[in-house]
């Protein structure tokens, strides 16, 4: 009976963890571990480039003429192998933004090759500007929102050729009605889905300044569009990022790595952490702040996390050590917010 209560509770609280997480078992890689998977995933990006420019302008134009009997012949020639590891870009607007896997097996190269991003609450969003008109899309694809901006080809004034179009990734909060931009696909008709992050987040920084008007509200552009800065993941950086007072409710950091490239589907090439994570997750020694204050239930998470670490290290025939330092988050089935990894678009807040 106190086991059922005890489940019970936990199903109650939205933000907690999962009661059957000791249980579970990762499915995802073909039994691959994250390093394992980004080496190979980076290795892929390398060989093969996609159509981007032809994806964004479909994207644009909502023009998909043979793209499905295109796909169909890819389909037969490629093997099934290939089909999992190769990622094909997704049709229509379902399946469009690169997703974020829980950050599990820290990478050794954090403070050399990869870069930070202080999340917003809010929800994901797929934002196309093209010929007058902005629209906002859902992460399976629903127009949630259609509406002018001062994005290049997000209203009519600044639409006068079909070249110029943008997509961009990002996260919307309702309370600030702001766009939260954090990452750019296309830009007045140039695609970069095959640049590497670091010049992706360049190029944006740069574009965005260069769009008066485009942080404000007015009648034109009804919603604020603001670019997320990005850091260095170095300790001293992560330690100032922990302890500054943001502009919004803060819900998490996604981690890039440099050199990957912007590939639709959840990569383990991007990986999330609740900012209470990062003291322990990547042994930092910060003073406490409110970012950094562990929520009721973080206490019970880390107790089965680290359970279910030493029972896989078993299984697997490897020592278990109880400070082992990596939470065991990945498929939580629970509502996820915005920059988290998989979930529901249209949660805004949710414990990974």
């Amino acid at each position: 009976m106190e086991e059922l209560s005890a489940a019970l509770q936990a199903l109650a609280e939205p933000a907690g963890p999962h009661p059957r997480l000791g249980a579970y078992k990762g499915r995802s890689g073909g039994g691959l571990g994250q390093a394992e998977r980004r080496q190979r995933l980076l290795r892929l990006q390398r060989e093969r480039r996609l159509d981007y420019v032809n994806h964004a302008r479909r994207l644009a134009e909502n023009d998909w003429v043979g793209v499905e009997s295109d796909e169909e012949e890819d389909e037969e020639e490629e093997d099934e192998e290939e089909m999992e590891v190769e990622r094909k870009l997704p049709k229509r607007y379902a399946n469009q933004l690169m997703l974020s896997e829980w950050l599990i097996d820290v990478p050794v190269d954090l403070e050399q090759e990869w870069l930070a991003v202080v999340c917003p609450v809010g929800k994901r969003a797929l934002v196309v500007a093209s010929r007058g008109s902005t629209a906002a899309y859902t992460k399976s694809g629903f127009c949630v929102s259609r509406f002018p901006s001062l994005l290049p080809g997000g209203n009519r004034h600044n639409s006068m050729s079909e070249k110029v179009y943008c997509i961009l990734d990002c996260i919307y909060s309702e309370a600030q009605q702001t766009y939260y931009i954090l990452d750019v696909m296309c830009w007045r008709g140039h695609p970069v889905y095959d640049c590497q992050t670091d010049f992706r987040f360049f190029w944006l920084f740069s574009k965005i300044q260069e769009e008066e008007g485009l942080g404000e509200k007015s009648r034109i552009n009804p919603y604020k569009f603001v670019g997320l800065q990005n850091y260095p993941c170095t300790p001293e950086s992560l330690c100032t990022v922990l302890a500054t007072d943001y502009p919004f409710e803060v819900d998490g950091l996604l981690f890039y790595h440099k050199q990957t490239h912007y590939t639709p589907g959840s990569t383990p090439l991007v990986g999330w952490l609740r900012p209470y994570m990062l003291p322990e997750i990547l042994g930092l020694a910060v003073p406490p702040t409110a970012l950094t204050a562990k929520p009721d239930y973080a206490g019970r998470q880390l107790q089965q996390i680290i359970e279910s670490k030493k029972s896989k290290k078993l299984a697997e025939g490897q020592p278990s050590a109880a400070g082992d330092g990596h939470y065991e988050l990945e498929h939580l089935s629970t509502p996820q917010p915005a920059g988290s990894p998989g979930g529901q678009e249209e949660a805004v807040r949710m414990e990974n």
